[in-house]
């Protein structure tokens, strides 16, 4: 880590609340406490990677459920182009179908799209 801010983001941002509150003076003792698994007194590497994947995992979490919402948006929203498309293609269809036949001859595209301001615009 090149800076102290680099150590202060990564602690405030890696999901383990243990590790986070390490900058809070209030919660150090008792978050080194819990961290310090084999109350040594000292945090050793097994620990800190246990404290790291907790956090990693919450984070994962975190990122999985910001993806689902996203992708419950993006269904609404395509849901929502969907059917405007389709209803703004109906209502052409039903602009061109002079005859209200129900079907689209030559003859009612060619005028529809030649002069047809309701059409064309």
């Amino acid at each position: 880590v090149k800076e102290d801010k680099d150590v202060i983001h990564f602690l405030k941002t890696c999901g383990e609340e243990n590790l986070q509150f390490l900058l809070v003076p209030a919660r150090l003792k008792k978050s080194l406490d819990y961290l310090d698994t084999d109350g040594s007194g000292e945090l050793d590497v097994d620990e800190w990677k246990a404290a790291i994947n907790r956090g990693l995992a919450k984070r994962l979490e975190q990122m999985a459920d910001e993806r689902a919402r996203a992708a419950r948006a993006a269904e609404k929203a395509d849901a929502e182009f969907s059917a405007e498309f389709l209803n703004a293609a109906r209502e052409v269809f039903l602009m061109i179908d002079k005859d209200d036949s129900g079907s689209l001859d030559r003859e009612e595209i060619v005028k529809s799209v030649r002069g047809d301001k309701k059409v064309i615009d």
